[in-house]
């Protein structure tokens, strides 16, 4: 069953005519999206309402053809962002998590790469959204309390999505199955995109406004040099990247391709901002280049 704020996302989708989504809107709307790496379905079926004529495959990723005959292009967006999965339901009903998707690595000296040992830990004391079954539910995850621990030894180490204990509200894990929670219901930090001045920052902005700049400029009603496949990629922080893959296979071949990314700043935190100016740029090299300009 579709979460009750991913049928609203679609409702507000669909209130305005297609002409009238100006780049801002369409931008502060992809920011407030959540698209857990694995369980982007929620906003492939807001993607297949805004552009009827795509397609969608099986492993999810939505597709728009513009033209035809050769070269034959491809320019993809990947939606996913790093995300938790409910990797368990305490008995006192409190949920636990795994991550899904892979964040940036750090390398050491001996060549070993490891994730951020920091990634998790803005995850402690945070809102977050669990969709679960019946809808989308608010939760907050617990801190050690201040008070219990004083003058107590304590770990140093950082705080990791193991140690993290998700309060919906739930008394018990009945009570919490009520309310929708299961097994590997997608989990992420609560989005509220937030501008100030040129900047937009919520968590994942970058590859969701870069996905906003691809949607604006087929919206634009680009001239088309042979054909453009543009596709919005599910899975791309999955080893492998297999939405892109699954693109290229059905597909391809293609003469060029073009992934559009966005610079941005405080990367994968939940303050990660993007500059409007960026993703004006963004949409008008994408119509370039959808036309066949280098």
């Amino acid at each position: 069953m579709r979460s009750i704020s991913a049928l609203a996302v679609l409702a507000v989708a669909c209130s305005a005519p297609l002409a009238a989504q100006s780049l801002d809107s369409l931008t502060v709307r992809f920011a407030g999206f959540t698209t857990v790496s694995g369980y982007e379905q929620q906003v492939t079926d807001s993607l297949m309402m805004l552009f009827p004529r795509a397609t969608r495959d099986r492993l999810g990723d939505v597709s728009v053809t513009l033209g035809s005959g050769s070269p034959r292009r491809l320019v993809a967006c990947p939606l996913d962002e790093v995300g938790y999965a409910v990797g368990g339901i305490t008995s006192e009903g409190y949920l636990t998590l795994h991550r899904t998707g892979r964040p940036s690595v750090i390398r050491f000296r001996d060549s070993s790469r490891v994730v951020n040992p920091l990634f998790d830990q803005q995850l402690e004391g945070q809102r977050v959204t669990v969709f679960g079954v019946l809808g989308s539910l608010p939760g907050v995850v617990g801190v050690r309390s201040v008070h219990l621990t004083r003058g107590r030894p304590t770990s140093d180490a950082p705080f990791t999505a193991d140690d993290a204990y998700v309060d919906i509200g739930a008394q018990s894990a009945a009570e919490a199955a009520s309310l929708g929670a299961r097994m590997l219901s997608p989990v992420a930090l609560a989005k509220h995109p937030i501008r100030y001045g040129d900047d937009l920052a919520a968590p994942a902005v970058g590859r969701h406004a870069a996905c906003a700049a691809l949607a604006a400029a087929l919206l634009s009603h680009p001239k088309v040099s042979g054909s453009v496949v543009a596709s919005f990629t599910v899975q791309g922080l999955q080893g492998g990247n297999p939405g892109f893959s699954s693109v290229v296979a059905l597909r391809g071949p293609f003469a060029e391709t073009l992934t559009a990314s966005l610079p941005v700043k405080y990367r994968e935190t939940a303050a990660e901002t993007v500059m409007m100016t960026d993703v004006q740029a963004l949409e008008e090299r994408l119509v370039k280049w959808i036309g066949g300009a280098k």
